[in-house]
């Protein structure tokens, strides 16, 4: 039996097609048989799915002979919280971010809340679900337990709320579980927070929470441009990924938070390590040397970042699309933790959001991530070099292909989770060169433009 739900990092597809309670149950076990020993931490996101297959997930889990302690609705960070602060043996988030309505999920952390994928177990639990391997028929303990208080002091203990100036903040968790933490956040802090699409609802009334895309924005554009607040946040399902909007509404690219956030970072932790993917990385490059810390170039994705972090004991690691991880965090990344380092960088400075972007947008202007369906991307990538080969760039393999040129630099790669092409392009403060080198590499690389 083949199980297309099986990813690279994580478990993703459709119900109950791809995944249902039968798989469910058979991945708790063969999670129960990876880890080590104590007790799995698991939760569950806001999808109508979430709750049946999470307790799938838990009988195989307790079947096996593993205790349990669920921690029921909750955000991916959560689980990983959860599990490094409990020194628990492994963690279980049932989830599917951002995808399509009839999809679920499930990401997975062994002790340290410390990824499982494909190289690291992950497939081995997929070739056990696929077996006809007797489940165990052991019992175990289920604890509930939703108490947020300590993940709340933890998420606080990144800022000095002392240094707090009462902001005005739109929040949009479009529909999704971050609602839940800003409202136990709340009591805690200064600001006047303007909430929309806040309740919890997996029949997510608002669409799919994917602030990536440009047609989903327009709604927390609008309450920060109708409230005047000094920036809005919107966040994916999960939460595991924040967004930003500066005072005007604008949308600000995930590549100017990363150099952003080293800074702050680097402001108490002088000459630590700051990892970065290579999609984008001038800016960063500049604002870390310039903090005094020392930038590290790791292959894009989730697993890599955390793994060339503990490596490095890097501080901080940071994606252009929005993931942000924190050694302090287990090295594991956070949808609430940036939002609320970038409310104290504003309070601290009187310095609006967009002020702090604005230099290095007009430093080092960006094409945004463009995605591509080709029908060959080897092929199609190899006829984008072969058009460049005369100009002799510097090429970086890390991840894709990197060519950098004296005032321009572009990243090529082949997406890790879906069939496309991704293209990124940035230029030494030169926007009308980034528009001609990002028509010319569109028009090279052909095929047709995909969403995110």
């Amino acid at each position: 039996m083949t199980l297309p739900s099986f990813k690279a990092y994580d478990i993703r597809g459709r119900v109950p097609d791809e995944l249902d309670a039968a798989l469910a149950k058979r991945i708790g076990a063969g999670t129960a048989s990876l880890l080590g020993p104590g007790p799995v931490i698991v939760g569950h996101d806001i999808r109508l799915s979430s709750p049946e297959l999470l307790q799938a997930a838990i009988d195989g889990l307790t079947t096996s002979g593993r205790d349990v302690i669920n921690i029921g609705l909750c955000g991916t960070e959560e689980v990983y919280f959860q599990t490094f602060h409990r020194n628990a043996a492994g963690g279980i988030m049932v989830t599917a971010s951002h995808n399509p309505m009839d999809y679920n999920g499930m990401k997975l952390v062994r002790d340290g809340a410390k990824p499982i994928s494909g190289d690291t177990g992950l497939f081995d639990i997929r070739d056990f679900a696929a077996s006809d391997a007797p489940l165990g028929t052991g019992s175990a303990t289920v604890v509930r337990d939703e108490d947020k208080s300590s993940y709340i002091q933890h998420l606080l203990s990144y800022i000095d709320v002392a240094k707090l100036k009462p902001l005005k903040i739109v929040t949009n968790p479009g529909n999704g579980g971050a609602g839940v933490v800003i409202d136990q956040l709340a009591p805690h802090l200064p600001f006047e927070f303007i909430r929309i699409q806040h309740e919890a609802d997996g029949n997510f009334p608002n669409g799919i929470p994917n602030p990536l895309l440009p047609e989903n924005r327009a709604a927390t554009r609008d309450a920060v441009r109708e409230h005047g607040a000094d920036f809005g946040i919107a966040w994916d399902g999960d939460f595991d990924r924040c967004f930003f909007f500066d005072a005007d509404g604008n949308f600000i690219e995930g590549y100017y938070l990363v150099g952003l956030l080293a800074k702050a970072l680097l402001g108490s932790s002088p000459c630590g390590k700051i990892i970065h993917d290579p999609r984008l990385t001038w800016n960063t490059v500049e604002m870390v040397e310039q903090a005094g810390g020392i930038p590290i170039m790791s292959k894009t994705g989730h697993a890599f970042i955390k793994e060339r972090m503990r490596a490095e004991d890097a501080i901080y690691g940071g994606e252009m699309s929005a993931h942000h991880y924190f050694r302090d965090f287990a090295y594991c990344d956070s949808g609430m933790i940036p939002w609320l380092l970038i409310a104290e960088l504003v309070s601290e400075t009187g310095t609006s959001l967009g002020d702090l972007v604005a230099d290095r947008m007009q430093a080092f202007p960006c094409s945004g991530e463009i995605n591509f369906r080709v029908e060959d991307a080897k092929a199609t990538v190899a006829r984008v070099m072969a058009h460049y080969a005369s100009q002799e760039p510097t090429l970086d393999h890390t991840d894709g292909v990197s060519a950098e040129f004296k005032d321009w630099r572009f990243n090529l790669r082949s997406s890790n989770t879906e069939p496309l092409l991704r293209l990124n392009v940035e230029t030494r403060g030169d926007a009308a060169l980034l528009r001609t080198r990002t028509d010319e590499l569109t028009a090279l690389i052909g095929g047709s433009p995909a969403q995110h």
